[in-house]
């Protein structure tokens, strides 16, 4: 054994100690090694044996055979079981492998102060280098599995569920194996739904329970977000895109910038089902991606469903896309633009319905016949909630400058975001 692999052997208890003390100082949920000698005890022990195998491994290039990843991923399972969040086995994994890369470098930097030859320590350094990223990814793997083992026992199917559509928005690559022990398939595309509940009154259905619901029927990783009010929250989906599902538009490198008219059929047939459930209104937005850019596409979709008007559950409902609400979000950019927008808006106060109105006016595409039976009106009702409407705006809602200017007022006034 060269002086370099001589060095880590001789470090190796100590490193061990510095990593046990650096989780119990840096990670919350690895306080309790301060307070319980056991827990600490088997903690160092594990620290020690992973140094103590790669120093006996790499310098021959040696795999971890079967015993030390059953090893590796007993130690995963056993954290998980107490309790360890995905949050904080990110931590670890972190901190260790930056805690081995600092020992190898410790290690050289001893090797060279005694005077060993340049060359030497450059190949022995090179022979761990080797050795060390593909095992350590091994490593990795066995333990993320261990982990996902336990997670299947101690957690109901739907908040696995919860973890994978976390894991897979942090991009956390434990994401596959959540994915396979719920028999989940991660496709190369999918689309991300947000549908925005800003209340809930207390009297409705058990959350948890229509959550579960959509899991089992949809097969697809959900997750609720709560929002500021106890009530209030978000519900974030990522529905998996086939090949013989409707094409989108171009796309950017990350979230798409264009997208068609109609939702994919499995995403609206989801937002449909929450929304009915519910018995509230709720606004959703959608927007695909890679599996690998799900996180733009989330803050797009969520940016869109914070826009979009609040609708009842409907056979008509749908999640909105970007080329639905693309003017409203630039307005709302736009602090001036958005009051005077709420200016327009406020003033279609004294009339009839006409907030209502000129919604359903302009979702059937101005057609009167269709906008009046959606409204279960006669048609000369609605010719007069028109008249008025230009009365009291000065905005002839058919022509093209109402059109501009009340959809987006409507839309605005019906997302109830303005305070």
């Amino acid at each position: 054994m060269g002086s370099f692999f001589a060095e880590l052997a001789r470090q190796a208890s100590a490193n061990a100690r510095r990593e046990v003390e650096a989780y119990a100082r840096e990670i919350a949920e690895f306080g309790f090694l301060d307070t319980n000698s056991r827990a600490r005890a088997e903690t160092l022990e594990y620290s020690l044996w992973l140094r103590r195998r790669t120093v006996e491994l790499s310098p021959d290039n040696g795999e971890l055979t079967d015993a030390d990843l059953d090893y590796i991923a007993a130690i995963g399972e056993s954290r998980a079981a107490a309790g360890m969040s995905l949050d904080a086995r990110q931590r670890v994994l972190r901190l260790h492998t930056s805690l081995m890369l600092r020992e190898i470098n410790e290690a050289t930097d001893a090797q060279h102060g005694v005077g060993v030859g340049v060359g030497v320590g450059v190949g022995e350094l090179m022979r761990m280098m080797h050795w060390f990223a593909p095992q350590g990814e091994r490593g990795i793997r066995a333990y993320s599995q261990g982990f996902v083992t336990a997670l299947r026992h101690r957690l109901p199917y739907v908040e696995q569920a919860a973890l994978l559509a976390r894991s897979l928005l942090k991009g956390d690559p434990i994401s596959a194996d959540l994915a396979a022990a719920l028999g989940m398939e991660l496709p190369e595309r999918c689309a991300v739904a947000v549908i925005r509940v800003p209340d809930r009154p207390v009297g409705d259905r058990d959350l948890e329970s229509e959550i579960e619901t959509l899991v089992k029927t949809h097969r697809a990783p959900i997750t609720w977000w709560p929002g500021k009010g106890s009530r209030s929250g978000e519900l974030i989906a990522i529905i998996p895109m086939h090949p013989a599902e409707p094409p989108t538009f171009p796309t950017s490198s990350t979230a798409e910038l264009a997208q068609p008219h109609s939702a994919p059929d499995p995403v609206s047939d989801l937002v449909r089902d929450f929304a009915q459930a519910l018995s509230r209104p709720c606004a959703a937005g959608t927007a695909t991606s890679s599996l690998s850019d799900v996180a733009d596409a989330l803050d797009l979709a969520r940016r869109i469903s914070r826009t979009a008007p609040l609708r009842r559950a409907s056979a008509r409902l749908r999640p909105h896309t970007l080329s639905d609400v693309f003017v409203e979000l630039a307005v709302a950019e736009a602090p001036f633009v958005d009051g005077w927008l709420h200016a327009v808006a406020r003033s279609l106060q004294p009339g009839p319905d006409l907030v209502v109105t000129l919604d359903a006016y302009y979702r059937h595409d101005m057609h009167r016949g269709a906008t009046a039976a959606a409204l279960n009106v006669h048609p000369r009702t609605l010719d007069y909630r028109l008249r008025r409407t230009r009365e009291l705006t000065g905005i002839d809602p058919s022509s093209t400058r109402g059109v501009r200017i009340l959809s987006s007022a409507v839309t605005r006034r019906l997302s109830e975001t303005w305070h």
